[in-house]
């Protein structure tokens, strides 16, 4: 019996996460017009790199370059020194917060079905949530703190040939 919970939960969790991106990007559009979208695009969960290897965001990172999630983003890319870091910023951004919305969105759902249908079956929608929503919105939180880096380095250089 719990086998049978543990598929469905499972199984209903990716649906709903992908349900979620949609429902993710379509809220992430209209926040983003507001003043609040400001400050939660400067917001870091966790700012440890240390933390970030334990929980296997750098294998995560590994997964998503080299298998087909790839091909999901193609305008977050950086293609060459001439690339614009602030318009990848500003996508990872959108992708970023876009995913947190989907894993509160999802996180709902499972709560909801933790108490209405059954336990295992909510926690187990929690695993795809985590790994569909989650962790690719902390790997873009740490790909933005990198592009950070790059882009004071740039303004730098420029500060320095004036």
């Amino acid at each position: 019996m719990i086998s049978k919970h543990l598929i469905a939960g499972f199984i209903f969790g990716i649906s709903m996460s992908f349900i979620s991106w949609i429902v993710g990007m379509i809220i992430n559009t209209i926040l983003a017009k507001t003043e609040y979208y400001k400050k939660i695009s400067n917001f870091s969960f966790i700012k440890s790199e240390t933390i970030n290897k334990n929980i296997g965001i750098k294998y995560f990172k590994w997964i998503v370059k080299n298998t087909f999630f790839k091909f999901f983003n193609q305008k977050i890319k950086v293609e060459n020194k001439k690339t614009d870091l602030t318009e990848i910023r500003h996508e990872m951004t959108l992708s970023e917060i876009s995913h947190l919305i989907g894993f509160v969105f999802v996180s709902f759902f499972a709560v909801y079905q933790c108490f209405n249908q059954n336990f295992v079956f909510g926690l187990t929608m929690m695993i795809p949530n985590i790994l569909m929503n989650f962790f690719p919105s902390l790997l873009q939180q740490e790909n933005k703190r990198r592009i950070d880096k790059l882009i004071s380095r740039q303004i730098k250089t420029v500060a320095n040939k004036a």
